[in-house]
């Protein structure tokens, strides 16, 4: 991979979303999260996708290489001190003239040293980045693997919803209930990221949508039909302000029952119940002894 002028340019910790003390575990993380978004398989009509694919990939590479990053850092704080030292010209140009044309002189002596400076560490960034490509990133195509493996996982996980949702009449959505007054901000105990933590472990969701007119309902659509069952068989809610939850779209023929109030007559979600109550009531405990 040969250097470019827009590489040098580019900030690419705030490129992946980093601390320039990132290690090489939390670089690779975030290169996959963001490769996985702009990927071109996934945007193939999107030219601006693939040049930011292009662009996280040389990131990936840099920074995951110890000489390589160690002299793209040279150049950044370089190029950091430029910006500094630019910023407090301006300001410096409020004052007298003569004390700023005194200063300018001796900030042109001054910078022609950087200049050298920089002109090194940019040569040296050259060098380690044609190092990089000679000897091919290994590391680079292992993470590019990685994404190529869940982009397949979540075709499949895509077409085996599409499969049993052919039994009913689309995605699969069930209505949720709970108790809540109007003037609770609290909704009952149930927001949006408490709803999607509930249902999220049965499966994908593709969407939840909190009713405006009635504060005590929301619907919730599966990419799956086996995810919707198991959430109507197994899920509870709150303990302490149970779900009613009940068929909305796309039920598979011969599945009995309608909805089933939060606390249920199964084993299972019995022992949930009761494990939680123990748990809140040692808490209640810790907390009394330690007043």
């Amino acid at each position: 991979m040969a250097v470019t002028k827009e590489l040098l340019q580019m900030d690419l910790y705030a490129l992946l979303g980093i601390e320039e003390k990132a290690a090489d575990k939390e670089v690779k993380k975030a290169y996959r999260q963001k490769a996985l978004s702009c990927h071109p398989d996934k945007n193939p009509d999107n030219p601006r996708a693939a040049e930011l694919f292009h662009q996280l990939s040389q990131a990936l590479e840099v920074l995951t290489d110890a000489a390589a990053r160690a002299a793209y850092d040279k150049v950044r704080k370089a190029k950091k001190q430029a910006a500094e030292r630019t910023q407090k010209l301006d300001e410096r140009r409020k004052k007298v003239k003569l004390d700023l044309e005194a200063r300018e002189r001796q900030a042109q002596a001054h910078g022609s040293e950087e200049e050298e400076e920089e002109k090194r560490s940019t040569r040296t960034l050259e060098q380690e980045i044609e190092r990089l490509r000679e000897e091919g990133s290994r590391q680079l195509e292992e993470q590019q693997k990685l994404i190529q493996e869940q982009i397949r996982q979540e075709r499949e996980q895509r077409l085996r919803g599409k499969a049993e949702n052919t039994e009913g009449t689309g995605t699969p959505k069930l209505k949720l209930k709970w108790k809540c007054k109007k003037e609770d901000e609290s909704r009952g105990g149930y927001s949006k990221d408490v709803l999607l933590q509930l249902f999220q472990k049965y499966g994908e969701v593709l969407n939840l949508v909190l009713s405006r007119k009635k504060p005590g309902a929301a619907v919730v659509e599966f990419a799956a039909v086996k995810a919707a069952e198991l959430a109507v068989q197994n899920e509870v809610g709150l303990v302490d302000n149970p779900l009613k939850i009940s068929w909305l779209e796309g039920r598979p023929q011969g599945t009995g029952g309608r909805s089933h109030p939060g606390l249920s007559q199964s084993p299972v979600r019995r022992a949930m119940v009761v494990l939680t109550l123990v748990k809140r009531e040692r808490r209640k405990n810790d907390v009394g002894a330690d007043e």
